[in-house]
Order: C-alpha cells, then structure tokens, then sequence
C-alpha cells in the first residue's frame, strides 16, 4: 500500500513533473497553496512508506535540501542524497542514462543544477516526477514558499504587488510566472543590462489573471511604491562569484534598507531567498527587523514542499 490516506485538499498531479511554475495552472497553483497551508496547521498528514526521494544536486544547498528531506521523511519516505562528486554523474555519465537508471530506483527526484534543458532532458527519459529544485533560469520551489509566506500574512493575493529588487535572475523569473498566476501585481527593479530574461516577462504576461500588471524598470523607488512586499536576493548568485565586487557599485541603490522601505505600504513586508549578505542587497537593521518574514519563509520552503511531493506521488 503505497499511502494511507489522500486529503481532499490535495492536487490532483499524480507523476506530474514541476519543471516550471507554468507547468501549473493558476487553479492547480492555487490548491497547492491552500494543501500546504493546510499541512503545516497540521490539519491532514498523508504518508508515502516505502517511497524514495532521490536529490540530484550539482550545486550547494542548505534550505533546498534539509526542507524536502525533512518534508519526505514526514511523509513515510525515504531520502537518497545523489552527490554529484560520489556518482557516476561527476564521471561524465551522460543524462538520459542516469536517468532511465534512477527512473528504476526511485518514486520522485528533485535536481538543482545549472542548465535547465539538463532537467528537461533528465524528465524526458523519466516516467517518476522530476521537480526543479533550482536551475540557473528558475526556482519554481522557492516561490511556492514565498507566496504561501505571503498569503499567511494577506490573506487574499489578488490584487497585492510584489517589488523584487536587484539582479533579474532565476528567482525574479520564477517570481514573476507565480505571481501572475495568482493575480499580483509584479515589479521588477533591476540595473540596465540586469533585467530579467524577455521570454519569461512575456510568459508571465500571458499567464496574467484578475488584471494585474507587470512593471520592469531600473528606478527602485518608483518600484516599491505602494508595494505590500519587497523582495531580495543576492547580487551575485552561484557562479557568479568572480563578478561579485564589480557588481557591488551597480547594484548599490537598489539595497533594501529602512529608507527604501518607508517608500512602500506601510503595511509592507520583506522576503529574502537567503543566504543573505548583510550590507549588500539588505541591512541587518531590516533583515531583522519586525517587516521581515524571512523565517517564516524559509520554514515554509519544507510545508510547500510537503505539499507538492504529496501531489505528485498521490
């Protein structure tokens, strides 16, 4: 018996794979939300004995990969972290063989790595569901988290707008496709020749609900006005560590610090990814201050998880 019990409130997404935000619907999004809010007031605990999680990670990770082998165990599972530097896979062993390989072991893979046409090709040579744990285009994972963190504060989503500021990377994209699905208003505030990809803010215009409105400019003042949540990450992410002091000056007038956030609702609330760099893109003095709900956020990387690796193994 592969489970005990399946909620109601769970998504239907049974061996469906999460490659991107805009592998969901806006109405799939939404149910996975409310599951997970659901699962950390401990109102359901499915269990999954005897299912394996496999986490095929090529880059470094604390958050991404303590929360879904804690969400996994919580669910009966089994966890099997597939270190690139132990495995044939740093060796060279192409992808589409790794993968027709641990589609014969495991019940669900979760892959953080660089290229995005790497888990693409990885799911196209799997039946099991392969969940984008972080590429270098997006990070599907982290914003489930986000917009559960923010739905706890706001209730309702429709209609709030999100101001994310600095480097238009993977989790700006990601950010930009699960707020459009969920009807938020998203602005983007990064340096000129920093903005994000133009095929994702065109998806996310497409996938758009209740009239909300995309804005990307390089003026972050212009960005957090009437803004209900400011956002961060780091300037230089992994891999791009080389370019990290050149990009301190540019990068400079788009830190979140108390100044800033006084120019958006006052009301508002402050996420970050993490890690952080204190001094850089956030001052301590708001990092730890009474609008962050950081902590939060980052707990709730394990509850939305939870929430999804249920879905696709029910």
């Amino acid at each position: 018996m592969s489970y005990i019990s399946l909620p109601q409130t769970m998504p239907s997404l049974r061996g469906r794979d999460l490659l991107s935000l805009s592998d969901l619907t806006a109405e799939e999004l939404a149910k996975l939300l409310a599951f997970a809010a659901d699962l950390k007031a401990g109102k359901s605990q499915p269990q999954f004995p005897n299912k394996v999680l496999g986490l095929l990670f090529r880059k470094a990770s604390t958050r991404t990969r303590v929360s879904f082998s804690v969400a996994m165990y919580q669910l009966g599972g089994q966890v099997l972290d597939l270190n690139s530097n132990v495995t044939q896979i740093g060796r060279g062993e192409p992808t589409s063989d790794t993968a027709r390989v641990l589609d014969r072991y495991l019940d669900v893979v979760a892959i953080r790595t660089y290229d995005q046409a790497e888990i693409e090709e990885f799911a196209d040579y799997a039946s099991i569901p392969v969940i984008n744990a972080l590429t270098d285009l997006e990070h599907p994972c982290q914003i489930l988290a986000d917009l559960l963190t923010i739905q706890e504060v706001f209730g309702d989503l429709k209609g709030l707008t999100l101001t994310y500021l600095g480097d238009g990377n993977n989790v700006a994209h990601s950010l930009l496709l699960g707020c459009a699905m969920v009807g938020m208003n998203v602005h983007i505030a990064s340096p000129n020749g920093y903005a994000p990809d133009a095929t994702i803010v065109e998806k996310a215009k497409e996938l758009m609900i209740h009239d909300g409105k995309i804005m990307i400019t390089p003026d972050p003042v212009a960005a957090v006005k009437n803004a209900q949540v400011l956002y961060t990450d780091v300037w230089a992410s992994m891999g791009q560590e080389a370019m990290a002091d050149q990009r301190l000056p540019v990068f400079q007038p788009y830190q979140v610090n108390a100044d800033l956030l006084s120019k958006a609702s006052a009301d508002a609330i402050v996420l970050h990814c993490l890690p952080a760099h204190r001094g850089e893109e956030i001052t301590a003095e708001v990092l730890e201050g009474s609008a962050s709900k950081v902590w939060d956020q980052a707990e709730n990387r394990m509850h939305a998880q939870k929430a999804l690796l249920a879905s696709v193994l029910g």
